[in-house]
């Protein structure tokens, strides 16, 4: 790998070498593979520091959970660069989307909409793209959602499975959406929840995102 980069990075003139790689969070899994793996994005990192053909390339990670192998600080490819993180979508945003999805929405509707996902950008947008399919009604969309015959199941089973893997953050996420309230957990566990997207800060205290994760995880987590 390291030698295709460096030729195709010296055969590129000026043009910078753009290398995007989403879902990067898929190897956190086999600890084994992504330390060696995450550790030579790292040095490719370095190398554009100071080489003049590797100055041009040009790296985009994309993840959705926080990072929890342990990575040297020197090793770890997350802790340069510029972090970009995707905030979530307005009301006036989602009015905006619907609209581009052919769909007539009122305000009423899309606060409905938004009650359930919140403005997460993939949650609205799969809920927005399935109603004008003409698959379901918002109505019946709203019935089916937390449960698992709903178009996030996938999704909701694969937050379940990261929880059931970490005894500390699924003991912070059952007291959570047992309890029906904001309240605080530990710092480590609140921020970890937050970078997994299940929930949102209310000053030093934390609550679900939505209620399509209040309602899911609380009749699973009981």
């Amino acid at each position: 790998m390291y030698t295709i980069s460096r030729k195709i990075c010296s055969e590129t003139t000026e043009i910078p070498l753009i290398l995007a790689l989403d879902e990067v969070d898929r190897v956190f899994k086999y600890p084994k593979i992504s330390l060696d793996f995450l550790s030579l994005l790292r040095s490719w990192h370095e190398r554009a520091k100071i080489g003049i053909d590797w100055k041009k390339l040009r790296l985009v990670m994309v993840n959705s959970e926080e990072v929890y192998i342990p990575l040297d600080i020197n090793q770890s490819p997350f802790n340069v660069g510029m972090p970009v993180r995707l905030s979530e979508f307005t009301t006036e945003q989602v009015l905006e989307l619907a609209t581009r999805h052919g769909l007539n929405l009122s305000d009423e509707q899309v606060r409905t909409l938004m009650k359930m996902c919140g403005g997460h950008p993939y949650l609205i947008r799969v809920a927005l793209y399935i109603i004008a399919q003409g698959e379901m009604t918002l109505r019946e969309f709203l019935q089916v959602a937390p449960t698992e015959e709903g178009m996030y199941t996938e999704h909701l089973r694969r937050h379940l499975l990261n929880l059931e893997d970490n005894s500390q953050l699924l003991i912070a996420m059952r007291r959570l959406v047992l309890e029906e309230k904001v309240i605080q957990v530990g710092s480590r566990e609140a921020f970890k929840l937050a970078s997994m997207g299940l929930v949102k800060f209310q000053g030093n205290e934390v609550l679900p995102l939505c209620e399509l994760y209040s309602i899911y995880f609380r009749e699973r987590l009981a």
